[in-house]
């Protein structure tokens, strides 16, 4: 028997009340256009005896002992025969009665066809308040700004793809970040992407949906913050290293400015807090390095041309001597403030000269060790990604 043309994944737990609904309203459409499909039911261990509904209407029943609906999808999908998926939750929210036009989109080229809830329609009560002007509104554009992702809808559960494509991209969530995981993974590796108008109606359900509000939209924030170590690392790193060295330009020549007839003086309590400033950004642009690099290396993250020449830059030698050049500077600077107060025969100091002598050298010092470690960390790296 050939393989079908589309496969119809539907994750399942605990779904009696609709499941035979959404089945028989994807093979009707599916079949009055003359498309060559099956229906596969992903069962996440339902109890309520969904798998027998199922295996009735026709569809064919796998069971997933993965927890979690990217776990229960990402099962349906490796079992499905179809050259292209089209999944929808099957609690009948989505318009399974019109989903020919995903095929269409696929057939033409696209890799990825996304519904868009916003532009084809939201019942009223089909989406808490929350979500539809919260939520699925601030989480779409995180994505859209981090990423460069065309969607408009990033949370929409009813999708089209090439199913091999999908496969893949390695897609690791388990949870309802699965969602998110998708795209943003297809986005970074320039899969085609369309989107179709689709509409969202209540569930049929008689109990609470499986969505979380918070944790799920929390773990949609974490999963696309911690794709992106450019925003979350970086950016923030470098920041951080600016603020500190406006804080050395206005507070090592001892700069003051008059406000309101007040004198306001910038001294050594500025330099300190400046270091630290510089420090935490530093670290920070290395942590950067480290989780890109590791992302890239383990598969998470496609390569990266910017990476790549970094890496061509960077070795353990050149940063072996860049950590050297650190260190020398300053210990130099904490030698020429020892000599000051040679000088004065060990008495008492002053320390607004002498910090200015400590902080910076210190600083230069503790960022020297640092660059060391991470020479050596991004070796080992080195060696995982050659």
């Amino acid at each position: 028997m050939a393989d079908p043309e589309v496969s119809v994944v539907m994750p399942c737990l605990n779904e009696s009340l609709t499941l035979r609904t959404c089945i028989g309203k994807a093979q009707a459409d599916l079949s009055a256009q003359g498309i060559s499909h099956e229906i596969v039911i992903a069962d996440n261990g339902s109890t309520d005896g969904s798998q027998q509904i199922a295996t009735d209407a026709g569809a064919r029943v796998i069971d997933v002992p993965i927890k979690g609906y990217g776990g229960a999808l990402m099962g349906g999908i490796h079992a499905a025969r179809g050259r292209f998926v089209i999944m929808g939750d099957s609690d009948d929210s989505y318009d399974f009665a019109n989903i020919h036009p995903f095929v269409h989109k696929l057939r033409e080229g696209h890799d990825l066809v996304m519904g868009n809830r916003f532009a084809g329609g939201i019942e009223k009560g089909a989406m808490p308040f929350l979500h539809k002007y919260l939520g699925n509104p601030v989480l779409t554009f995180i994505g859209r700004l981090l990423f460069k992702s065309p969607c408009r809808d990033f949370h929409c559960g009813l999708r089209g793809f090439d199913r091999q494509k999908i496969i893949d991209l390695d897609l690791r969530t388990t949870g309802m970040e699965f969602a998110s995981e998708m795209i943003v993974k297809a986005t970074l590796n320039n899969l085609r992407i369309a989107e179709i108008p689709t509409t969202l109606s209540q569930d049929g359900r008689d109990r609470a949906p499986h969505l979380r509000t918070w944790r799920d939209g929390w773990r949609h924030l974490r999963f696309l913050m911690l794709y992106s170590p450019r925003w979350l690392f970086l950016i923030p790193g470098l920041g951080a290293i600016l603020l500190g060295l406006i804080g050395y330009a206005v507070a090592y020549p001892r700069l003051g400015f008059t406000v309101g007839g007040v004198l306001i003086q910038f001294d050594v309590n500025t330099l300190l807090l400046s270091s630290v400033a510089i420090l935490v950004g530093f670290q920070s642009i290395l942590f950067a390095v480290f989780a890109k690099t590791f992302a890239i290396t383990e598969g998470l993250l496609p390569s990266d041309k910017r990476m790549e020449s970094l890496w061509k830059i960077i070795n353990l030698e050149r940063g072996l001597l860049v950590s050297a050049g650190m260190l020398i500077v300053g210990m130099a600077m904490i030698g020429a403030a020892l000599n000051e107060w040679r000088v004065i025969g060990f008495g008492v100091q002053d320390y607004g000269r002498s910090m200015r002598w400590v902080i910076p050298g210190s600083t230069l010092i503790a960022m020297g060790f640092e660059a060391i470690l991470a020479s050596f960390f991004l070796s080992i790296l080195g060696l995982r990604r050659r």
